[in-house]
């Protein structure tokens, strides 16, 4: 019997939500690790802040585990799981999937430019621009954590799942980069495998899939899509155990 994908409810799964769950509660406490501006005072002041670090633990877990950070770890998964109860629909892709790389590539450019600037690395402060480790302490803190939390729903509210990760997240690309990495130098990782004696092109794994990728489509042709965040509610849901979890196999 098919389930929807709100029914997938696997212990896998169970433990997926709750992991998301955990990082949406400590969003404010880690809200400017993920951030894009502190990056650009810290390059600046000179200083490898813990966003730099977290950037780079992004790429290099990318390069072994592809985006499974944006399906078990990442907050904003969390607060666009939960607008997929007022809009489930599946968002418009295609070339519109390419405006976060444009971000990315402009962002990027600017913090290159702001440590080359600087000239030298003064420091190593993790906890850069914090009180204690903390991100939100004060009024102004909690108008820019409102501000992020919008910035990250109204996407996926009109524009349907996970919309802002589809199209604007600046953190996806540095797991895309890893991947890149991984295939330009034929490396093992994670990645969702099929059988192809066992699949009946269903396409359920789209229906259920959070990304709203045809997942059996991309695996047939031994393929990765970058949109992909390895959340496996396709391997949990397949009735004919068609979809796995692999490290190694055939991808291009």
């Amino acid at each position: 019997m098919k389930k929807s994908r709100s029914e997938v409810n696997s212990i896998r799964q169970k433990i997926r939500k709750l992991l998301l769950l955990l990082s949406m509660f400590l969003f404010p406490i880690t809200l400017y690790y993920f951030s894009p501006a502190l990056i650009i005072n810290a390059g600046l002041d000179g200083v490898v802040s813990g966003s730099f670090i977290v950037f780079v633990c992004m790429l290099i877990s990318g390069v072994f585990f592809g985006r499974l950070f944006c399906s078990y770890l990442c907050p904003a998964g969390w607060l666009q799981d939960c607008a997929c109860i007022v809009n489930d629909k599946p968002p418009k892709q295609g070339r519109k999937n390419y405006i976060k790389y444009g971000i990315w590539i402009v962002w990027i450019a600017v913090v290159v430019f702001c440590y080359v600037h600087k000239g030298q690395i003064l420091k190593i402060d993790f906890f850069y621009q914090t009180e204690h480790g903390i991100s939100v302490t004060d009024i102004y803190g909690y108008i820019i954590y409102y501000g992020i939390i919008l910035l990250i729903l109204l996407p996926s509210l009109i524009g349907g799942t996970r919309a802002f990760c589809h199209y604007f997240c600046w953190m996806a690309l540095f797991m895309v980069v890893g991947t890149k990495l991984r295939q330009l130098f034929h490396m093992p990782g994670l990645h969702i495998a099929i059988d192809n004696d066992k699949c009946v092109s269903c396409h359920h794994c789209k229906e259920v899939c959070p990304m709203c990728i045809d997942i059996s489509d991309v695996a047939q042709r031994g393929d990765l899509n970058m949109e992909c965040i390895n959340c496996g509610v396709c391997v949990d849901s397949c009735l004919r155990k068609a979809l796995t979890y692999s490290m190694r196999g055939k991808q291009k």
